[in-house]
């Protein structure tokens, strides 16, 4: 199938099959295309935690107001920003590019200092804004290679993030559950599958100027 054919299969799954799960070697494929997904300044301000216990699934679901996709699920994805953003982000990142890209870190001192003069100086809240944002484009990443394997997956806010924070430990670790992302596959059940998508028509979604 081509790239919009499996777009127009998926769809939010609402009943995942909890019999079925997801081959390791499909995971390392979706952890490699969030790992691909495009980041203001390259920062990938953010982790993803992929919940695969049953017991945490259980809790998270608690959290998630019951939704069972969360439980039921093969894997649960956790996208996870950073809530500040510190030289120490900054600084392993430098490293990082040094090192992937052959660059003497000297020579890369200007673009960090630029990147810490700009991030460093964002009110705390705002930081925390931002890097809740970049999350959203690796969630995107991940539900277009879920389609890419006929893997289904179903994007939720609907949760608690606090309780997220305290079950998974992220407070110390500066990090804040932002973006849920369960994936598996659809139960014969699930009738959303059957239904045509609601969009907008593209004349009534794009200007040309």
């Amino acid at each position: 199938m081509g790239l919009l054919e499996n777009l127009q299969w998926r769809y939010a799954t609402k009943k995942f099959d909890n019999t079925k799960k997801v081959s390791e070697d499909d995971i390392t494929f979706l952890k490699k295309a969030i790992s691909l997904a495009a980041t203001s300044y390259g920062l990938e301000a953010y982790e993803v935690l992929i919940i695969e216990n049953q017991d945490i699934k259980d809790r998270l679901k608690d959290a998630s107001w019951g939704q069972a996709q969360v439980s039921d699920a093969s894997h649960v994805f956790v996208f996870c920003n950073n809530t500040k953003i510190s030289n120490e982000l900054i600084d392993a990142y430098m490293d990082r590019k040094s090192n992937d890209q052959g660059i003497a870190k000297e020579n890369l001192q200007g673009y960090g200092d630029f990147m810490k003069n700009t991030l460093l100086a964002l009110p705390e809240d705002e930081a925390a804004h931002w890097t809740r944002r970049q999350t959203y484009i690796a969630g995107g990443n991940l539900m277009v290679a879920c389609a890419e394997l006929q893997i289904d997956s179903c994007p939720m806010e609907g949760f608690e993030a606090e309780k997220y924070n305290e079950i998974l430990e992220l407070d110390k670790d500066g990090l804040n559950a932002c973006l849920v992302v369960p994936v598996g596959y659809r139960s014969e059940e699930d009738n959303n599958q059957h239904l045509p998508k609601t969009r907008k028509s593209l004349d009534q979604m794009f200007r040309h100027l």
